[in-house]
């Protein structure tokens, strides 16, 4: 399990409190309009020792409340349990990334205390989802984790990020079908950048379109958001 980055602080990352963010590297999904494509690809990023992470983590705290992990898929890796205990008992909070891949360890890490809050990415309309995911995802690992953090047991936000060119109001709406209700949901426009995978032609949308966007999803969540809207 390779730390192939370090956000020493940021104040967007995990809602409510003053974190940094760990980013390990790997990735199951192959996503076009991933920001982070080197880390999650396991092609570059930097090589973090682990004990270098923790001694930064016992020198910030009461400076810093949370650690937000991150990939790249962090649950990709069997390991992360071991390092999500050590920043548990340094006193942190912890919120987790994920793709909802890995159902089975995103659940038994939550019940073992060891996750303070989720983020989930849900890449597209169950129809298209490989369209985004950029592989063939596996559709009832990813309905089992959203079903999972929809019950409420630990605080949760799923978010889809949005591009013109992959994703329409309908498949807002066939996501809004899927996901009824949810409690927090947050569409982020896509950014063009130097960390992109090769090749990507894809555009943001405008705020005109991302309104229509957000009002397709809102029929069936009324929480749904655009990011840093209001924020």
């Amino acid at each position: 399990m390779k730390i192939a980055g370090l956000q020493k602080t940021t104040l967007l990352d995990y809602p409510g409190k003053v974190a940094c963010t760990v980013f390990l590297a790997g990735c199951n999904f192959r996503c076009p309009y991933c920001q982070n494509a080197e880390i999650a690809f396991a092609q570059g990023g930097e090589d973090i020792a682990r004990a270098e992470l923790l001694a930064f983590l016992r020198r910030r705290k009461g400076i810093l409340d949370g650690v937000c992990v991150t990939g790249g898929e962090p649950l990709i890796h069997a390991e992360v349990k071991g390092l999500l205990e050590e920043i548990k008992a340094l006193g942190y909070a912890v919120k987790l990334d994920t793709n909802g891949a890995f159902p089975e360890r995103l659940q038994a890490l939550c019940s073992a205390g060891l996750v303070d809050f989720v983020a989930m990415d849900i890449k597209h309309a169950p129809s298209k989802y490989p369209l985004a995911a950029g592989v063939p995802a596996d559709m009832d690992a990813v309905r089992e984790s959203a079903a999972f953090l929809r019950k409420g047991s630990i605080p949760y936000e799923l978010r889809t990020t949005v591009a013109r060119g992959l994703h329409t109001a309908a498949d807002m709406e066939e996501i809004g079908r899927w996901l009824t209700g949810a409690e927090r949901y947050y569409l982020q426009n896509f950014r063009a950048g130097d960390t992109l995978p090769a090749g990507c032609t894809l555009e943001p949308f405008t705020d005109e379109e991302m309104q229509a966007l957000k009002k397709a999803l809102a029929k069936y969540i009324p929480a749904a958001k655009i990011r840093g809207e209001g924020e």
